[in-house]
């Protein structure tokens, strides 16, 4: 309890703080945040570092407001956002626990098509290839590591109650996912975000991605068992971590002729 409370009263009050030189205390104030925001970074920095894991529950409202001496209403609005950005969950009664991949809500937050009709439900997956190799130079870039570095790149399909669907090609910083190998895959049954999670100590917290029309060529066609020029739907993704550290590079192509890419604005 010591040694929290000591190392978060630097980071509240650093933006009173200064000295006693004028021109201190103007090169702090353009950094200044809420003090809710404050918060919701100690927070976050405790999820990162894994003081919670993935589907733990977190210390109460009460107890986070006594451990950085802020009100219960300044750590409720803290744990309000932080619930909105889906890194943690309210659970009525039970309190709040760190969001994890193994949870139905959070798999559908990153598999965005669904079906025409009944309701959303996840593929069937078969590992196509599973190979490491150096990062091409634009794929190095988009995962913010050298060209030539190590990664790991993962081609799938992905069908919906048979029918190939959703062509997965994915690449993955090899330094994080040491081991990664395709009977591993294979074996494994749940979300692939899952197990990056579980085994790989790395957890998806946002995504961006860039959408567009396509043809598909011959292999692709033949892999998604449909005729060369059939429209597909190309969804680029950068996946990231805490730090906003890219972590997934994944180029899907998604057959629509019965299902849709989903998506709500708020």
């Amino acid at each position: 309890m010591n040694s929290n409370a000591s190392n978060t009263q630097n980071p509240l009050s650093g933006a009173a703080s200064g000295g006693s030189s004028g021109t201190a205390v103007s090169v702090a104030s353009p950094t200044f945040s809420p003090l809710y925001q404050q918060i919701k970074a100690l927070i976050t920095q405790s999820l990162q570092s894994g003081e919670w894991k993935p589907g733990e529950l977190i210390p109460s409202e009460i107890e986070l407001a006594s451990r950085f001496k802020v009100s219960q209403g300044t750590v409720r609005k803290a744990i309000d956002e932080l619930a909105a950005e889906n890194l943690v969950v309210r659970r009525q009664g039970k309190g709040t626990f760190v969001a994890t991949h193994h949870e139905a809500r959070s798999q559908f937050r990153f598999l965005r098509l669904a079906p025409d009709e009944g309701v959303p439900h996840y593929p069937e997956n078969q590992i196509v290839e599973v190979k490491r190799l150096r990062a091409p130079a634009e794929v190095a870039r988009m995962l913010d590591i050298k060209s030539g570095d190590s990664v790991i790149f993962i081609r799938r399909v992905q069908s919906f109650s048979g029918v190939p669907t959703i062509l997965d090609d994915l690449w993955l910083p090899g330094a994080i996912f040491k081991g990664l190998t395709a009977e591993r895959l294979n074996e494994y049954k749940g979300p692939m975000y899952g197990l990056f999670e579980t085994e790989f100590g790395t957890h998806m917290i946002r995504a961006s991605e860039q959408i567009r029309a396509v043809c598909a060529d011959e292999q692709v066609a033949q892999l998604l068992q449909v005729a060369a020029g059939t429209p597909l739907l190309s969804v680029e993704r950068v996946s990231f971590t805490f730090g906003d550290k890219p972590v997934e590079l994944r180029r899907g192509l998604y057959l629509t002729s019965h299902h849709h890419y989903r998506n709500e604005l708020n």
